[in-house]
């Protein structure tokens, strides 16, 4: 690299961020222009003003997230033109290309091209910056010969130097987008069509999660107007491995997304208590579909005999058959029980205003009719009975009623044996868990809302409008499926109708449980049940998606045993697998013995390959005496060689309290440590974490394979077969 090289690219650098500030201070005062223009008075133009200053504020915040690193690299072509590659494509007032967008087709040779198929590529440069200067250049030549009459220094042919410099860089605490990195496998992936589902399975330290992360940002990009309009969704396994991922997608220009919990996806509950295996074992059973469906249909009684009603004065009476008649044909409707439900009540109440009739001494036409009526709805009898017959519920009742009452639940599921509606059992006042969250989406099926009677009009018109539309999908379908698949009969008749505009996507689409994603990444994917993916079905009526895990690390006993098992229900044969298997996080070291446990339990893992090897990356101490007192002082040592550390154990409530938990310290179980990445690591008593759970092979694997850097097992128990026979190998401390 000589001088005159990197001052030619920190001129070109400064030229880009010259355009690109040009660029933030037009759009800053294009948003502040809009927030200060008058509006006309009708609705629709103040809805219209509202969405331009949400498009001009995603603007500004799209520039501003690209402002580190913003240009990665250059392409020096055969023909002898230059094409520059950065976080977002950059181009003069003029409309000349100053840089090209990483998801363009015009960068893919960047991550593509090789020395054997080259693509048309003479050379590729990775620019090394901090903040907006140039640090450093390293080119990879992919044609020697052409180079070489060029008349141009070879400087560094290596092409993993930026790749190697990126994997031994200390973490933040916060995943990185790996934008100038991508290697050609995760490029492929990357660059997937957007039609039904892409599973992305990997071992550990692969990057299937960047890369998911990566694919979303590419089609943000590729499929703007489509997803603009109805948002991508991306599932991940806890709130801690959320924040370690939320600034990939806005460091690559990306904000139209929301993050959720599988605790998340049912509006307003945010579930994170813990249940025992065998609660979570039952509720992700597809077995529970029926239970609630029974639960439902329970709450839709006929007395066992006549009910008097004191109506106005006058004594009528209700019999089983007045009820047992309306509930037969609101049940015929098959419709939700809340909207069966205004049926119901009609019928009945058309019933009853005739008895009203007769004991008033009155004929019941037109004139009284509207008035028996309002006196029938008006009696506190009536009310009170109708309800008892066809009571209006939540999904929150229903499940807590369920849990709370062994009779219902032993009559909404007679197939459990004892000992499993007893570990379902709760108080009404307990905590939601993840598992409880489909089960709250799945009642919320069966019990949807009854209309408010102002709004009876309104969702007729709009069920007319969701009807029309979809008679026109079906024509579509007809011609081109994979175009159809591509958006629902709702999402079409919003997109059409003459209502106003909708509000902020992101605000809307968190609070609305009908709401279509257009595209859906779910992240250690293999840990969802049954019931949550048919959750996760409804979220994702177009069916496309970016499925994320290793089937060889599902910890959860509802979790997945195979792709073929969870998606073909759904999807048939809409669905592809793309496996990665290089890993570029966990040393050869490591990952050798973390493999052997696996085997040792007689489960096989994909055979991957590490990118790289760490000396003394793997390390034992044999402890005595205070376990937690011990852990503390190896974790204090592992600190102070710096970076970020995790102490993973399956005690952590008897750590809790010894350790000074930090940014850069954290104490977690194997679980919470899934998806999340460590330059060390402090494994506790791995024999613990092989019994701790029927899945505690798989748990190990995951602990085992955090580390970037260094993994450093401490125990008082003997080592399970295959960490034990590897370790010999690396240093091993013994105190006694």
């Amino acid at each position: 690299m000589s001088l005159d090289e990197l001052r030619a690219e920190q001129f070109r650098l400064d030229r880009l961020y010259v355009r690109l500030d040009q660029l933030r201070v037009e759009a800053d005062a294009g948003l502040a222009k809009l927030r200060r223009s008058a509006t006309a008075g009708t609705p629709a133009a103040r809805i219209e003003r509202d969405a331009l200053i949400a498009q001009a504020r995603s603007t500004v915040d799209r520039l501003a997230a690209v402002e580190e690193r913003l240009c990665i690299g250059r392409l020096d072509l055969t023909d002898g033109t230059q094409r520059y590659i950065g976080r977002i494509g950059l181009t003069d007032p003029a409309g000349n290309r100053l840089l090209v967008d990483w998801r363009a087709p015009a960068a893919t040779p960047f991550y593509r091209a090789t020395r054997a198929e080259p693509d048309g590529v003479l050379s590729r440069r990775h620019l090394i910056t901090r903040g907006r200067t140039v640090t450093g250049l390293q080119d990879e030549v992919l044609d020697l010969a052409r180079f070489a009459d060029s008349g141009r220094s070879t400087g560094t042919v290596s092409g993993d130097d930026a790749l190697m410099l990126a994997l031994n860089a200390e973490r933040t605490g916060r995943m990185h987008d790996i934008v100038a990195t991508i290697q050609a496998e995760q490029d492929k992936i990357i660059r997937e069509p957007a039609a039904g589902a892409l599973v992305v399975q990997g071992g550990p330290g692969t990057g299937k999660t960047v890369v998911a992360l990566h694919r979303a940002a590419y089609l943000l990009y590729a499929h703007r107007e489509r997803l603009a309009r109805t948002g991508v969704l991306v599932v991940g396994p806890n709130h801690r491995f959320l924040d370690y991922i939320s600034q990939v997608l806005p460091s690559l220009g990306e904000t139209g997304v929301v993050l959720a919990t599988a605790g998340q996806l049912y509006p307003g509950v945010d579930a994170q208590a813990e249940e025992s295996e065998a609660a979570v074992a039952i509720k992700g059973d597809l077995g529970m579909v029926g239970v609630l469906a029974a639960a439902v249909k329970a709450r839709q009684r006929v007395p066992s005999r006549p009910v008097e009603l004191m109506v106005e004065g006058s004594r009528i009476q209700l019999t089983p058959a007045d009820v047992a008649a309306a509930r037969h044909r609101a049940q015929l409707s098959r419709k939700p029980h809340n909207v069966a439900r205004v049926r119901f009540v009609q019928d009945l109440l058309a019933k009853l205003a005739g008895r009203l009739a007769t004991a008033l001494h009155t004929e019941l036409d037109d004139d009284n009719r509207s008035e028996l009526l309002n006196a029938l709805r008006d009696s506190p009898d009536v009310r009170r009975e109708v309800n008892l017959c066809w009571l209006p519920l939540t999904p929150e009742k229903l499940l807590r009623d369920l849990y709370a009452d062994p009779a219902r639940l032993r009559a909404a599921a007679p197939r459990l044996t004892e000992a499993e509606r007893r570990a379902l059992r709760r108080d009404r006042s307990a905590p939601w868990t993840p598992a409880d969250v489909a089960l709250l989406d799945e009642a919320a099926e069966l019990l949807g809302t009854e209309p408010e009677p102002g709004d009876q009009r309104a969702a007729a018109e709009r069920a007319a409008e969701v009807d029309y539309a979809g008679r026109v999908l079906e024509l579509v379908a007809e011609l081109a499926p994979e175009a159809a698949q591509m958006t629902t009969a709702q999402a079409l008749a919003e997109r059409y109708s003459a209502a106003p505009v909708r509000q902020s996507l992101l605000a809307e689409a968190a609070a609305d449980r009908s709401w279509a994603f257009g595209h859906l990444v779910v992240d250690e994917a293999q840990e969802l049940s049954a019931m949550q993916w048919r959750l996760l079905m409804r979220r994702c009526p177009s069916r496309s998606m970016t499925v994320v895990g290793d089937i060889a690390q599902t910890g959860s006993p509802a979790g997945a045993r195979s792709w073929a098992e969870v998606l073909e229900p759904y999807l048939a044969d809409r669905w592809r697998l793309a496996e990665l298997t290089v890993n570029y996080r966990t040393p050869a070291q490591i990952m050798r013995p973390a493999t052997a446990t696996l085997a040792a339990a007689g489960i096989t893992a994909a055979p991957i390959t590490s990118a790289r090897s760490v000396d003394s990356a793997l390390t034992r101490q044999r402890l005595a005496g205070s376990l937690p007192t011990q852990v503390a002082e190896q974790a204090a040592e592992l600190l102070a060689a710096g970076g970020q550390v995790a102490v993973i154990t399956a005690a952590v409530d008897q750590m809790r309290g010894m350790l000074p938990e930090s940014d850069r310290l954290a104490l977690l179980t194997p679980s919470q440590a899934k998806g999340l990445e460590f330059d060390r690591v402090l494994l506790v008593e791995p024999a613990d974490i092989l019994t701790a759970s029927r899945r505690g092979p798989s748990d190990l694997y995951v602990a085992m394979t955090r580390a970037t850097q260094r993994l450093h097992v401490v125990h008082a128990k003997d080592l399970p077969a295959g960490l034990e026979s590897a370790l010999p190998e690396s240093r091993s401390v013994v105190s006694d």
